[in-house]
């Protein structure tokens, strides 16, 4: 069992669930230069008030045309790693780890061109995680041995 103050080791690639979104074994990247986590998704705009978009891209294996909507919801100001700045939307989610639940926030971004359509940023790993870039699917390992 894991005491608060234990931190769990975690590679520099993972497979994680996302229950809520109904997206299982997604490949997600841990980025520790990015604050913020995001979540690759298009079609993205407001409609009564609500934020409506879909996950992933049509090309991805684990696509499934769903559009969500989402009632709570926020906007931030992000700065990519290529130094523009952009107006995201950002909502709560869940993210299964190690075969356990954590509250995420996701902001949504486009990612289409991206390797990996979830980073991990340091506002979730913090007093969670210890990264060793070394290692790869450690979660995922875990879990399915």
């Amino acid at each position: 069992m894991k005491n608060n103050t234990e931190k769990l080791i975690i590679g520099r690639t993972d497979i994680a669930d996302f229950p809520k979104l109904e997206l299982f074994d997604i490949d997600i990247k841990i980025d520790t230069g990015a604050f913020t986590s995001s979540f690759h998704c298009h079609h993205i705009e407001i409609e009564n008030h609500q934020l409506k978009c879909q996950f992933l891209d049509p090309k991805h294996e684990k696509y499934h045309e769903k559009y969500f909507l989402f009632e709570n919801f926020t906007q931030k100001k992000v700065k990519s790693s290529n130094g523009m700045v952009e107006d995201r939307y950002l909502i709560l989610t869940e993210i299964v780890l190690f075969s356990q639940k954590y509250p995420i926030e996701l902001t949504l971004t486009e990612r289409g061109s991206m390797k990996y359509p979830v980073l991990l940023g340091r506002k979730f790993l913090s007093k969670k995680f210890i990264v060793d870039t070394a290692k790869k699917n450690v979660s995922f390992k875990k879990t399915n041995s």
